[in-house]
């Protein structure tokens, strides 16, 4: 249980998780009685400024999207001394659910599942004029009933942002991230390949980003940018050596499409999120006919 009693006319009912710059608390409206998240930012020194505004974007992004596969946000909350945002608190659905690094499918129809309710939520975005521009495992939750959440808009931006700084994770990062060209839903199409490669094989992609500690294996797949090459497609891979242990066959339709999202040139990646989703949908269902899953 967190020390901390109240936030911003809020009841704190424990810590829940904590990121870069901020923590996440489960917070309860002392009226309604209603449960949210709260992620807590505060201003300790000039550098903390980008969090706060980063924290400003995703409420404002946030708002404009309506999608059951999107963690609604519900209001920014923020305290002021001197004219000056000193404090905020982004409140948020709360999600009873595992990040997905942490909740593996089990079987390649329901991977498929996941992933489609997954690129719906994104197509949601792009469709708003947003790209999600962060998608990886630990930004999709997934709950006991199969249902998934795309979460954390910290990194999310309007369709055709050049952004000053490189932005991303190795290992899930597009080339023109990298690059810091326009992010686009190419980006996230890229992004979303390879979250679909790791929970599949249980290895990042190499990707155009330095690593940050070659001990760490989210970087492992990090390389130059001029050395980057395509990954064994994951119907190629051995199931048994496959380290995330469940060892499924992945069918061919599967792997396709992913092989696909990661092409280093964007105009080469499937046409749109849409499309990637309705693939996605075919392949759920195909793989969910007991006879098709038996002979797979």
């Amino acid at each position: 249980m967190s020390s901390v009693r109240d936030l911003f006319g809020y009841r704190v009912l424990a810590r829940i998780g904590q990121g870069a710059a901020s923590v996440l608390y489960a917070v309860q409206d002392p009226k309604s009685k209603q449960v949210y998240a709260l992620k807590h930012v505060v201003k300790r020194g000039e550098k903390d400024d980008r969090f706060l505004e980063q924290c400003e974007s995703e409420a404002s992004i946030g708002a404009k999207l309506n999608h059951p596969n999107i963690r609604r946000i519900e209001k920014i909350l923020r305290t002021r001394k001197l004219f000056r945002v000193v404090e905020v608190g982004l409140l948020m659905e709360l999600v009873d659910a595992a990040t997905l690094d942490r909740r593996l499918p089990t079987t390649a129809a329901e991977a498929a599942r996941i992933f489609a309710q997954v690129a719906h939520g994104l197509a949601h975005m792009h469709a708003r004029g947003f790209v999600h521009a962060d998608m990886k495992p630990i930004n999709v939750m997934l709950s006991e009933d199969g249902s998934v959440k795309v979460i954390d808009l910290g990194q999310a931006c309007e369709v055709g942002t050049i952004k000053k700084r490189i932005q991303g994770t190795p290992g899930y990062m597009a080339p023109e991230q990298a690059h810091r060209e326009a992010i686009t839903p190419q980006t996230d199409i890229y992004n979303f390949g390879a979250t679909m490669y790791w929970v599949l094989v249980g290895e990042v992609i190499p990707t155009a980003l330095p690593p940050k500690d070659e001990n760490n294996s989210i970087y492992s797949g990090a390389v130059d940018p001029n050395q980057v090459k395509m990954p064994v497609p994951p119907a190629q891979r051995d199931p048994e050596s496959i380290r995330r242990g469940n060892g499924f066959v992945v069918p061919q339709s599967l792997s396709d499409l992913v092989m696909e999202c990661i092409q280093i040139v964007p105009s080469d990646r499937v046409a749109s999120m849409d499309l990637v989703a309705d693939r996605l949908d075919a392949i759920a269902a195909e793989l969910s006919q007991p006879q098709r899953a038996a002979a797979k």
